[in-house]
This record gives C-alpha cells, sequence and structure tokens, in this order.
C-alpha cells in the first residue's frame, strides 16, 4: 500500500483545479502547471481537498505510480502558490560568477569562462559574485538547472573548492601526507 499515495492534497483558496481525460492542470498565483495523469490512477475532488486512488489491481507498478502522481501534483500545487528556490554558493579563490541578460558567467578555474543559458521559465539571481539564485513554479526544471551549474566544477574533497549548494556539506579528506 502506497502511504504517500493515499495522502489527500489540498489546494489553496487561490488555486483553481481543472482535469480534461487524462490532464490535470492547476492554475495559481504564480503561473500554470499540467501533467498527465496515469491510466491506472484515479482522481476525486471533493470540498478543495484533492485525493487519488488506483483504478486497477493494486499492483508494484500501480503502487508506484500512485504515490508518484500524488507527489508530482503536490509539487505541481506547492510551486504555483509559493514557487521553488535553490542557492548554490562558489567557493574558491577568483571563482564568481555574473549575469548578463539571460547568460550566466562562471569563472571557476577554467581557461575561459562558462557560459550558460537561462531557461525562460527560470529567474535567476546573483546578488554577489560568489551567490546563485534560481527559483522557478516547477520543481524539476528548477533542480535540473542548479545540478547543471553544479556540474561545471563540482565540489571537490580535499580542499572543498567548487559550487555546492547552500546547505551542502562536503566532507573532505586528509590528503597524501596525513597518516
Amino acid at each position: 500500500m502506497s502511504r504517500i499515495g493515499y495522502k489527500k492534497v489540498e489546494l489553496p483558496e487561490k488555486v483553481e483545479f481543472s482535469q480534461e481525460d487524462d490532464k490535470l492542470t492547476v492554475k495559481g498565483p504564480k503561473g500554470t502547471l499540467s501533467t498527465t495523469l496515469s491510466p491506472e490512477i484515479a482522481v476525486k475532488v471533493e470540498d478543495n481537498v484533492v485525493s487519488f486512488e488506483p483504478s486497477v489491481r493494486y499492483t508494484n507498478k500501480v503502487r508506484a505510480m500512485h504515490g508518484t502522481m500524488r507527489a508530482n501534483f503536490n509539487n505541481i500545487v506547492e510551486g504555483v502558490t509559493n514557487g521553488f528556490k535553490k542557492t548554490l554558493k562558489l567557493i574558491g579563490v577568483g571563482y564568481r560568477t555574473q549575469l548578463k541578460g539571460k547568460t550566466l558567467i562562471l569563472n571557476v578555474g577554467y581557461s575561459n569562462p562558462v557560459e550558460i543559458e537561462v531557461p525562460a521559465d527560470l529567474e535567476l539571481e546573483v546578488p554577489d559574485n560568489t551567490t546563485i539564485n534560481i527559483s522557478g513554479i516547477n520543481k524539476q526544471h528548477v533542480g535540473d538547472f542548479a545540478a547543471k551549474v553544479r556540474a561545471v566544477r563540482s565540489p571537490e574533497p580535499y580542499k572543498g573548492k567548487g559550487i555546492r549548494y547552500e546547505d551542502e556539506y562536503v566532507r573532505r579528506k586528509e590528503g597524501k601526507t596525513g597518516k
């Protein structure tokens, strides 16, 4: 039995929900998002509370889809009401970043700066030259772009240099001389 799948999702006051066949659409103050409903899962709406139920026999695949559909829908509701945000920090001597229009420019120890185009549905903010704030309504797009930026220079375990999430802990290694 999926414990997450049976949790109900409450819709806030400013959020509108509509369903057309297998497409679920949620409209809120920050924008509109939609997802495709799996054929094995049925949706019930009662008094601004959405619940997901399996519509066929409960197999392993249906159990997985049950929890996944509920989690994806909850992320959509959260995104159109509050949005999502990730913060990246650049740690290292001479590491810096800047934003020119819709291009993020990273100077992270390579011979040339790395330029990354910012997707249209995301908002980037660079409050200082070692911090990047990524925000948007789609949790997956925010996380994917943050991972793409982090992959330019992931943190290394010896000196701790690189691009890391704000709350990420990098476990340090001792090196050659520490015996």
